[in-house]
């Protein structure tokens, strides 16, 4: 398990840190997803009688949907590949706890010397938001992203028992986290300083260097899809990374299936 720090243009150097990020919900919406429900409805025999073949020709049955005319979209495809939205966020549970936590969830009154997370730390991140609400769009994505990287970095399972823990902001800013926690507070920090979910994204990926699933942040612009990741301390365009194969993206409103071109 090692966590990679960003080298150059090219690769991003290893270190030693790093541990494979939630995976369970992909295999979950992969099977419940709107189009593979659709097969099993239209061939109940096959989903009955053969499991494996079932998967296989669900996927087959994927590929023909997505053969369809791409929409125009307002960003590139991100690292290529296509993308198939879903609407429907039930199977996000992690996510909707993050959604419904982060409002819901009190920060109890303390000051900055007391060793649990209060309002007093709560207000050291707004006052780095307000600080850089003025500044211009670049230096708010680097300074986002390097507040956040800045936290240390921590195992799910140190954190809270469990091996896979979507954590909220307040969580994160006192108690570190791992890759997906510093995406969903970068997240969070962009839709303080007004960004639209439209040009954010939770993106769940795989990094084939390290052989892991991980988790970054993608600001979405009419040219280029920009990463703010734990392992860079610097914005990287996705066109400079090699390594990272999507699996899906997500707001507050709906969610995308990546899937590769077909050629």
């Amino acid at each position: 398990m090692v966590l990679c720090f960003w080298g150059g243009t090219e690769h991003y150097r290893l270190s030693s840190a790093h541990r494979q990020p939630p995976g369970r919900e992909m295999a979950f919406m992969l099977k419940n997803s709107k189009h593979i429900k659709t097969f099993h409805r239209l061939f109940p025999s096959y989903s009955s009688s053969n499991h494996f073949l079932a998967f296989l020709l669900s996927t087959l049955f994927v590929s023909i949907l997505l053969l369809s005319p791409p929409t125009v979209a307002a960003h590139p495809r991100i690292f290529n590949y296509k993308e198939v939205p879903e609407h429907d966020m039930q199977y996000l549970p992690q996510w909707l706890s993050v959604l419904e936590r982060h409002i819901t969830e009190d920060v109890p009154d303390g000051n900055c010397t007391d060793s649990f997370f209060n309002r007093c730390y709560l207000n050291e991140w707004f006052a780095f938001l307000a600080g850089i609400k003025n500044e211009p769009r670049a230096q708010q994505l680097s300074a986002v992203n390097r507040y956040a990287n800045q936290k240390k970095y921590v195992l799910d399972i140190d954190n809270y028992g469990v091996e896979d823990y979507w954590a909220i902001p307040k969580q994160f800013l006192a108690k570190g986290g791992d890759c997906e926690d510093y995406a969903i507070t970068k997240f969070f920090s962009l839709r303080w300083l007004g960004y639209g979910p439209d040009k954010i994204r939770l993106l769940i990926l795989q990094d084939t260097n390290l052989r892991v699933q991980h988790a970054v942040l993608l600001f979405l612009t009419k040219n280029d899809v920009l990463v703010l990741d734990n392992q860079s301390q610097e914005i990287v365009s996705q066109k400079q990374i090699h390594h990272y194969v999507p699996l899906y993206s997500l707001n507050e409103k709906e969610w995308w299936l990546h899937v590769p071109p077909l050629k």
